[in-house]
């Protein structure tokens, strides 16, 4: 009896170890799917996803990829070659008029726009506004102008609410994005000591070649224009910025009918604000008067170059306290071209006010 078992164990530990070296071939014998599987059904798409489709096909042949060439080199309209800068830009109107972003087109010699549709078109810069980034061109005959997009408002807008982001990130065409908006009222310096007020925040994947593109709405309205990213990597890490629809509907008009936009200032050139910082100053110091600006006009005084000397310190305009070149710059913006505005400046440590008229300043840039 024991004999018996002994010799059924044995059996059995063999029939399991031969089953087990078995297993994946009688696996691949009776399971394999050696045909077509069959398609599962779905339900429909859902709610979100039905939006973002059609905000998608809605817009999409509305944005176009900008392309931009400075210096020598290849023909940006034959094969490709190098100094090429490229980005997003979008239909404006039916005259062919297209919006990007300043610096996509910044030092660029020759500008080409790439319709949805493939058609490669010659496109000259109408005007630019480097202090809110935005720059618009002229289509030189296009076959055909695709609609503008529907501008929408960003003055009620809320954190939370969906965005859709369509552009060319890293030259891939005709790519949407989606996110939410994560904030507002952000500032984002432009230049030096210029920012851009009230930007809109969100966590759609803004990248490389997005700059630009339009930032829409869940109604497919257009909220802003991606003009920036903040990335360590230089990739997009959630943080993603837009210029409000506020800002480009004001400055795209002026640059289509005059080129550039008004910039009220008295013309001073004035230090940086971290080095004022570091010496203990508050407030905006005034390194150089420019001859023949209203700052001179008004006798204001820069830093005396021979002794090192620091002239006048701006403090105040109109009353309200300055401690910065941005604060500077958005109280004039306020003001406005051809105002009088009342500057409180300190000169060798005594206060005095300042009556000096404001004037454009964008044509000495």
């Amino acid at each position: 009896m024991t004999s018996g078992f002994l010799r059924f164990t044995i059996g059995a530990l063999v029939v399991l170890f031969a089953l087990s070296v078995a297993e994946p071939y009688l696996v691949r014998i009776f399971f394999a799917a050696d045909e077509p599987r069959a398609i599962a059904v779905r339900g429909d798409l859902g709610e979100t996803e039905i939006n973002a489709v059609s905000v998608f096909e809605q817009a999409a042949p509305s944005v176009v990829h900008v392309f931009g060439r400075s210096g020598g080199g290849r023909s940006l309209l034959g094969p490709r070659g190098g100094g090429v800068q490229s980005g997003s830009g979008f239909v404006w109107d039916q005259a062919g008029h297209v919006v990007t972003n300043n610096h996509v087109v910044a030092g660029a010699d020759e500008v080409s726009v790439r319709l949805a549709d493939g058609e490669i078109v010659p496109a000259s810069i109408v005007g630019r506004a480097p202090n809110v980034d935005i720059a618009v061109l002229q289509l030189a005959r296009p076959t055909r102008i695709p609609p503008p997009l529907p501008i929408g408002s960003s003055d009620d807008l809320v954190v939370g609410q969906w965005t859709y982001a369509i552009g060319n990130p890293f030259g891939l065409d005709q790519t949407l994005t989606t996110g939410v908006i994560s904030a507002l009222q952000r500032t984002l310096p432009t230049g030096r000591g210029r920012e851009i007020a009230d930007v809109i925040q969100t966590d759609a994947a803004i990248n490389p070649g997005n700059s630009g593109g339009p930032l829409l709405d869940s109604a497919g309205r257009m909220i802003g224009v991606n003009t920036a990213i903040f990335s360590p990597s230089g990739a997009s890490a959630g943080i993603g910025f837009a210029v409000p629809i506020a800002v480009v509907n004001d400055v795209v008009p002026q640059l289509i009918t005059e080129g550039t936009v008004p910039t009220p200032g008295i013309g001073v050139i004035v230090g940086e604000d971290a080095i004022a910082r570091r010496l203990g100053i508050e407030g905006v110091v005034v390194l150089r008067v420019v001859r023949g600006s209203p700052a001179e006009d008004a006798g204001l005084q820069g830093v005396d170059m021979q002794t090192g000397t620091v002239g006048d310190i701006i403090v105040a305009v109109n009353g309200e306290p300055v401690e910065s070149f941005s604060d500077l710059t958005s109280a004039l913006a306020e003001v406005g071209v051809g105002e009088t505005v009342r500057l409180l400046v300190l000169r060798g440590g005594e206060p005095r006010e300042v009556s000096v008229e404001t004037a454009d300043v964008s044509a000495r840039r």
